[in-house]
C-alpha cells in the first residue's frame, strides 16, 4: 500500500471515517462521489489561490491538501494509489498548471480510483519537480498536524463530519523546511 494513502487510511481511523479495510474494493455512491468532488474543488481552489500569489510554502501546502482529499476518496473505497506517470512540460505560463489541475479533478466526477491517483501523482511530480520540494516530508507534517489535533477536534459528530475532511479544517503547519533552496 502507498505511503501517503496508509496515512491517510490512519486519520481515517482516527476520526471515525468510516472506510472498507484495504482490498475490499467498494464504489462511491453518487453522494460520495459529488462530496468528494466538493472536496476536490476545494482545495484545488485554495492552491489556485496560492499559485496566484506565488508563495511557494503556501503552493506546496495546497499540493498536499489536494492530494490528501484524493487520497482520501481511495481510501474510501479500499483501493490502493495507481502510480500514473505525468507528462508535463513547463512551457513558461502559469495558467498551463491550473488547466492540468482542473483537467484531473474534473475526472474524479468518474469516482474511479485511477482519477483520484492522478491527482495525487500529479501534486507528487509538480511538488518535487517544479516547486522543488520534499513532498514526502511535506504530507508527513501535513499529517502529523491532523493527528495531533484529534484531541482538540474529538471524533466525528454529525456537525463536523464533513468539515473535518476540508482542506483548511485543520491549522497547516509552516513547510518552509519542506522546500529546497
Amino acid at each position: 500500500m502507498n505511503k501517503h494513502l496508509r496515512l491517510v487510511r490512519e486519520f481515517h481511523d482516527a476520526f471515525s471515517v468510516p472506510q472498507p479495510e484495504s482490498r475490499a474494493s467498494v464504489r462511491l455512491s453518487e453522494m460520495a462521489i459529488i462530496m468528494r468532488q466538493a472536496l476536490l474543488m476545494e482545495a484545488g481552489g485554495e492552491l489556485f489561490r496560492a499559485i496566484k500569489s506565488g508563495d511557494m510554502v503556501n503552493i506546496l501546502a495546497g499540493m498536499i491538501n489536494l492530494s490528501y482529499s484524493a487520497l482520501g476518496a481511495i481510501a474510501l473505497q479500499g483501493a490502493d494509489v495507481l502510480e500514473q506517470s505525468i507528462s508535463w512540460q513547463h512551457d513558461g505560463f502559469v495558467i498551463s498548471i491550473m488547466r492540468l489541475f482542473s483537467d484531473k479533478i474534473n475526472k474524479c466526477t468518474s469516482g474511479r480510483p485511477e482519477h483520484y491517483s492522478d491527482v495525487y501523482c500529479l501534486c507528487v511530480y509538480l511538488s518535487r519537480g517544479f516547486i522543488n520540494a520534499d513532498f514526502d516530508k511535506a504530507f508527513q507534517m501535513i499529517h502529523d498536524s491532523k493527528m495531533s489535533s484529534r484531541g482538540k477536534s474529538g471524533a466525528l459528530s454529525s456537525e463536523n463530519a464533513e468539515d473535518i475532511l476540508k482542506p483548511n479544517f485543520f491549522k497547516t503547519p509552516d513547510l518552509s523546511d519542506c522546500l529546497y533552496e
